[in-house]
């Protein structure tokens, strides 16, 4: 039994119909003759005898009574396989669209907290999505936000997956023993023994974060470095308004090889800079064509994963989130590029130190689920000024290929909550020589989700020439 630290609970506490906070993935497989991948009832039994491969599978939360401190992960005593996973054969025409409304629909819909939280979905009926691969089939998953952090997430559907074709060693779940359910009593000690110490952790904390400010203040004024991009400083935009439960998702499917390309633009570039320059040219666009862009630049909250080898299969949230600008005031994609990678190495070592990622933990756990009550009850975030205007993720994944049975892996896209105030979010996820970008949002705030999709691939194309040039 463990406790959710700050963040991970936050993601309950944010949780609304209209805000359903699980992040997720499609996974599209295919093979040769379109006839030879698992059925269903093959993908059951591959999946209850890998249910050892990370405890999310298992793990279902338990709330301190009176919701007096943050829930706990505990080994649910009455798992069954069968209410996490389902069937569905796509309609006709089985092809890319109507494939996204069957992930919309499923990703739509709260996950029950009295079971482990995730689901996964068994597609059928896709028709080829590549030339020289039959009929395909899809996986579609979610799992709450509150168990796993976009890379945990994907590590644990890697887990799944095999380095070769039908492996001929099947690999079969350890024998699991669920612990006893913690009394009331039990919940109640801890919540005591951890309030009598919350007071010592928190001014640690604050200690923390106060040398931290000090030391960044200090080298900017001796050392005439630029400040880092600050919480507050982003414009108002359409993206930062009220969200509703209709979601839409769509995506972009690009070459990574070209990826490589454009990061050579700029010296010291990453992967990373290159997706957040093809979304900052999409969102300038689209913004620019509904006559709404800002004069000031749009800001992105940028998830980095902190995790060792010690603790990647550890549930949780393991990210910091830096703060990068991303110069949608800048008309010239040459300059915005060099200045999105000027912004990013600069955020990332002052986020650090300055310990924002732990946040949430200064606050005290009896006013979290309140204050998220408040929020998303009363719709604060219409009033307020947006901390940043959206997300951007980078989910680097293997460049080997991996197999469900026969069906090798063609490619997949992630998916992440939206909330009110951040009614966009972005998920780069990389795989063998692809790297896709997916936009996750609703009607209600961008009702033309195909539309920035097609200024993504223009941004993309618009860098991929002055790469080449």
């Amino acid at each position: 039994m463990h406790q959710l630290s700050g963040l991970d609970a936050t993601f309950l506490y944010l949780e609304s119909p209209q805000a359903p906070m699980h992040v997720g993935g499609i996974y599209i497989f295919g093979d040769s003759s379109g006839t030879d991948y698992p059925d269903f009832q093959a993908f059951r039994a591959h999946v209850a005898a890998r249910l050892d491969v990370a405890r999310t599978f298992r793990q279902r939360l338990v709330r301190v009574p009176l919701n007096l401190d943050h829930p706990y992960w505990i080994e649910d005593p009455d798992f069954d396989l069968d209410a996490h996973l389902s069937y569905q054969a796509l309609a006709q025409p089985g092809n890319w669209e109507t494939l996204m409304m069957l992930a919309e629909q499923f990703f739509r819909r709260p996950l029950d907290r009295e079971r482990p939280l995730w689901e996964m979905t068994f597609v059928e009926g896709l028709d080829s999505l590549e030339e020289g691969m039959g009929a395909s089939i899809a996986l579609i998953v979610k799992v709450h936000h509150a168990a796993v952090d976009g890379f945990s997430g994907e590590e644990m559907i890697w887990a799944l997956l095999d380095p070769k074709p039908a492996p001929s060693e099947h690999h079969k779940a350890k024998p699991w023993q669920p612990a006893p359910r913690p009394s009331r009593l039990e919940l109640l000690t801890r919540t005591v023994v951890r309030t009598l110490e919350q007071p010592l952790t928190l001014a640690k904390l604050a200690g923390q974060m106060a040398a931290g400010t000090v030391r960044l203040v200090k080298e900017t004024i001796l050392h005439h470095v630029p400040l880092p991009v600050l919480p507050l400083t982003a414009p108002t935009t359409r993206f930062n308004g009220l969200v509703t439960s209709n979601r839409t998702l769509r995506a972009v499917v690009l070459p990574l090889h070209k990826i490589q390309a454009i990061r050579k633009m700029t010296e010291g570039a990453t992967v990373n800079d290159v997706v957040l320059a093809i979304c900052a040219g999409a969102l300038r666009c689209y913004l620019d064509v509904q006559r709404e862009l800002p004069e000031k630049p749009l800001i992105a909250a940028v998830p980095i994963s902190i995790r060792s080898p010690d603790n990647w299969q550890d549930m949780g949230n393991r990210v910091i989130s830096m703060l990068v600008s991303l110069a949608t005031d800048e008309r010239d994609p040459r300059k915005r590029f060099q200045l999105i990678h000027d912004s990013a190495l600069r955020s990332k070592g002052d986020f650090q130190a300055l310990g924002l990622d732990r946040i949430s933990d200064l606050i005290p756990s009896t006013l979290t689920p309140l204050i998220g009550r408040i929020y998303t009850g009363l719709g604060v975030a219409r009033w307020l000024r947006p901390v940043f205007n959206l997300f951007i993720t980078n989910v680097p994944g293997p460049r080997q290929p991996l197999y469900l049975g026969n069906a090798r892996l063609l490619y997949h896209l992630g998916m992440a909550p939206i909330f009110d105030g951040l009614g966009l979010i972005l998920v780069a996820t990389s795989y063998l020589d692809t790297l896709v970008i997916s936009a996750t949002s609703c009607q209600e705030i961008i009702p033309d989700l195909d539309a920035f999709i097609h200024h993504l691939q223009e941004s993309f194309a618009e860098l991929e020439t002055l790469a080449v040039a």
